[in-house]
């Protein structure tokens, strides 16, 4: 077998159908009006979202707002999957509160900058490969924990509200779930806005929350930024830490969400362009004094399923909206209700919840491991509120159980050759948790003068299983039986000989 070294599958490239899909688009009025309507309510619904997660990160709005301009558009230029929304995102904003804390906004800069520098070399050393390693129940889970989070984000702004509200979330509401059924080429989250906003200015429900009382919005162009902090050793000692943070959480989280939207539009994206088109949008938004963000599941299901957008036409254009509504129509846009917001958004969360894997049918046929393995991520991602805490949770609990499904699977038959020699055939693959037990499953006293031990359909997989096989010789010696290994692979032999104290 030959020991030379298997180049890493790459990312599926983009086909050039899907290179030329904005050129489609703009040659169509019907889907350049979708993608601008995508475009327009994603910016909407980025708004508030935005500036709630700056408050967390205890930086001013308009970074968060700056941050999500910049970084939509170079990603829609940049990035690999087409149509997918990335911004100022929560998962950032819990990762670097600590520091602006206890060292500023400049520190913050500083270590955005380092962040994207990391995701542009992740990216170009295959970081986006380690996607095919997360099982599909951790999938399933992230889908269905983000439902739960992008809904629970919602009951915040219905809690101590006037009743007014419930009435205009019912007509949102409904206005979402029936207007598609009877015409789909006006977009319902438009629409539901729209409408909300109208009545409530109309009728002066002054004391129904609005998009304004979230905090200031910028009245200004961003402007290039560089941090004010000493340029030495302590500087990165202190940064390292959370650009690290930064860059892995914001990796994952825009990687699984490409993914995602890979299956709902049935095409394919490059994931290794993702990786570097995030670091080097990254590092523009810390340039222009941003907090770092990353893909934002909950406006990226708005923008592709309930728009029905498909291209970077509406990426680039819900950044730029995002920056005209906010800059030159903010007193428009504070005016907006966060209920029509709210009601586009609880509809978003029952639409991406994977209602066909918590089914009586499925729950009944699928395997424990695997529910537990889908529990498991959707607890641990509501309960800490960050994806990446939850698919990391679900990523080992997958592995702890393939190791133990896998650590059983080895066999050893014992057959007697002669009165002098005893051969035992040993099947599957022996690694750490497969050969533990392998040293007590032969019979010492039993055997005779001599041990054979066809290894001809095992493989050998690491030193652990090294140190079993040379501890059964050993018992054997020390009997003064002679026990031999035969029939191992090329790339056994050549482990076994490299690792262990005894010649082959």
């Amino acid at each position: 077998m030959s020991t030379a070294s298997v180049p890493a599958p790459q990312a599926p490239s983009l086909t050039p159908e899907q290179r030329q899909s904005w050129v489609r688009a703009v040659r169509s009025p019907r889907m350049l009006l979708v993608e601008v309507v995508g475009g327009l309510v994603t910016a909407l619904a980025l708004i508030p979202e935005v500036i709630s997660f700056s408050i967390i990160a205890g930086v001013d709005p308009r970074m968060g707002l700056f941050t999500s301009f910049v970084m939509a558009v170079a990603i829609a230029v940049l990035g690999g999957r087409p149509a997918m929304i990335t911004a100022a995102a929560g998962s950032v904003a819990l990762v670097i509160a600590p520091l602006v804390r206890e060292h500023g906004v400049q520190y913050l800069i500083a270590t955005i900058l380092l962040a994207g520098v990391l995701q542009i070399v992740m990216g170009l050393f295959g970081m986006a490969q380690l996607m095919r390693f997360i099982p599909r129940q951790v999938m399933v889970g992230f889908v269905n924990a983000l439902a739960i989070l992008i809904f629970m984000a919602q009951m915040h702004e219905l809690i101590g509200v006037t009743w007014v509200v419930y009435p205009l979330l019912a007509a949102g509401l409904a206005i979402m779930v029936l207007l598609p059924r009877l015409t789909r080429s006006v977009p319902a989250p438009l629409v539901t806005v729209v409408v909300l906003t109208l009545v409530t200015v109309g009728m002066g429900l002054t004391h129904v929350p609005t998009v304004g009382d979230k905090g200031a919005l910028p009245d200004s162009l961003p402007q290039l930024l560089i941090p004010d902090v000493p340029f030495d050793l302590e500087t990165l000692r202190v940064i390292l830490p959370y650009a690290v943070g930064v860059a892995f959480v914001g990796l994952l989280e825009t990687l699984l969400t490409a993914t995602l939207v890979d299956d709902i539009t049935d095409t394919g994206s490059d994931k290794t362009r993702e990786s570097w088109g995030l670091g080097a949008a990254t590092v523009l938004g810390g340039l222009f004094g941003g907090m770092g963000g990353c893909a934002m599941i909950g406006q990226t299901m708005v923008n592709v399923r309930a728009s029905g957008a498909r291209t970077r036409i509406s990426t680039a254009l819900a950044g730029v909206f995002l920056l005209v509504l906010t800059v030159s129509l903010g007193g428009v846009v504070a005016e907006i209700p966060m209920v029509a917001l709210v009601a586009v958004m609880v509809v978003v969360a029952v639409t991406t919840f994977d209602w066909h894997s918590v089914a009586p049918r499925t729950l009944r046929m699928m395997p424990r491991s695997e529910l537990a393995v889908m529990l498991v991520t959707v607890a641990a991602t509501v309960v800490t509120s960050n994806l990446a805490i939850g698919v990391g949770a679900g990523i080992v609990l997958a592995c702890i159980l393939f190791v133990r499904r896998v650590a059983h699977v080895v066999t050893l038959e014992r057959e007697e050759v002669s009165e002098r020699e005893v051969r035992y055939s040993v099947r599957g693959e022996l690694f750490f948790a497969s050969s533990n037990d392998l040293f007590a499953q032969f019979e010492y006293a039993r055997d005779p003068a001599s041990v054979v031990i066809d290894m001809s359909e095992a493989h050998i997989w690491d030193a652990s299983t090294v140190a079993a096989l040379d501890s059964v010789i050993e018992k054997y010696r020390r009997a003064g039986i002679t026990a031999q290994v035969a029939g191992l692979n090329q790339v056994s032999r050549r482990m076994r000989v490299r690792l262990s104290r005894l010649s082959s």
